[in-house]
């Protein structure tokens, strides 16, 4: 990673000047939901406006307590389990992915799946396989407790161990050390990642890994832009739920930059000493939560003192990724309204 003095996206951040005595808001951009949680949120709208409620969903759809209270509401039905569900219906994977278990459970149970796991996640998956099939050990690094993680080692569990610190780097013990492939959870810190991968490197000179980095361009940017704007705010303010991988990582590259930063689901969670003596506060947002939280978070510092809210837009991002074939085919053969 190249330094906050040195990182040649500074230069488009162009944050606004400030006179001390006019306190400001900084709307990091980009911020929020990433392609693959709109991909997943729509699938499991699309299916309730296509197919009726009930549709259940494995799991959290993404690690955010309000879209999952609203999808909820909207008629969608969470369980931890498969068994949860009744034989024969339709239920929906998380954007996390599942493991081959899961899958063949609801083959079982007979029951009639949309796959709404991220294209990126995919990605792991088929990367875990490639490397078990050619004969590697692989070191899977991140959360173990992530549902991400469990998906992922699920796709060859024999020859996959999961580390999250280096001391775990340190234990690790394989077959044959010149025969080792990595992958990593794509919600880490990137400065996590590296830190864990150049342990991995000099445990195994001889490792191998993905030919392009397993984090996801949305993880990345978020951090890039909170890495680019925290040194010209005295607080940061991530919009984020307690289970959101990327959302904490949030918080972290802030407060390991110096910068005061605080994960909160929504506005009320704003502790007013927080803001106590700061006359800068940015704001920004994990992949999963949506823009409404945000301008709730807006609105509730403007009410306070804080002016004007200047949008800082740190880079471009246009990804976007394609519905299912399930969900496709369920559109197109939807009967059509009569005119």
């Amino acid at each position: 990673m190249t330094t906050l003095a040195a990182d040649p996206l500074f230069a488009e951040a162009e944050v606004p000047a400030n006179d001390s005595q006019t306190k400001q808001v900084l709307l990091l951009k980009p911020r929020g939901f990433c392609a693959g949680v709109v991909r997943a949120v729509d699938i499991v709208k699309i299916a309730l406006d296509t197919f009726g409620a009930p549709i259940y969903v494995r799991k959290e759809i993404v690690h955010n307590s309000y879209v999952v209270d609203d999808l909820r509401q909207k008629g969608a039905i969470f369980v931890n389990e498969l068994d949860e569900v009744p034989e024969g219906q339709r239920v929906i994977y998380s954007a996390h992915g599942v493991s081959p278990a899961v899958r063949d459970r609801a083959k079982e149970r007979g029951l009639k799946v949309i796959d709404a796991t991220c294209p990126l996640v995919t990605k792991v998956h088929v990367e875990a396989i490639k490397f078990a099939k050619q004969g590697y050990s692989l070191v899977l690094v991140g959360h173990r407790d992530h549902e991400e993680v469990e998906g992922t080692q699920g796709e060859a569990p024999d020859v996959t161990q999961v580390v999250s610190t280096v001391e775990e780097v340190e234990a690790l013990v394989v077959p044959d050390p010149d025969k080792v492939a990595y992958l990593t959870q794509t919600t880490l810190s990137l400065d996590e990642a590296k830190y864990m991968i150049d342990a991995l490197k000099r445990k195994f000179p001889n490792i191998v890994g993905p030919h392009a980095q397993d984090i996801c361009y949305a993880t990345e940017n978020r951090q890039t832009a909170v890495k680019n704007v925290a040194h010209n705010a005295d607080v940061v303010l991530v919009v984020g739920s307690r289970n959101s991988s990327n959302s904490n990582r949030l918080v972290e590259v802030s407060l390991n930059l110096g910068t005061k930063s605080y994960l909160i689901d929504k506005a009320e969670d704003i502790q007013p000493e927080w803001l106590e003596s700061a006359s800068r506060v940015a704001v920004t947002a994990g992949a999963s939560a949506p823009e409404v939280l945000v301008q709730e978070v807006v609105a509730y510092l403007q009410a306070r003192g804080f002016g004007s809210a200047n949008e800082v837009e740190v880079m471009p991002e246009n990804v976007r990724f394609g519905l299912p074939p399930e969900i496709v085919q369920a559109i197109a053969s939807a009967p059509r309204p009569t005119v």
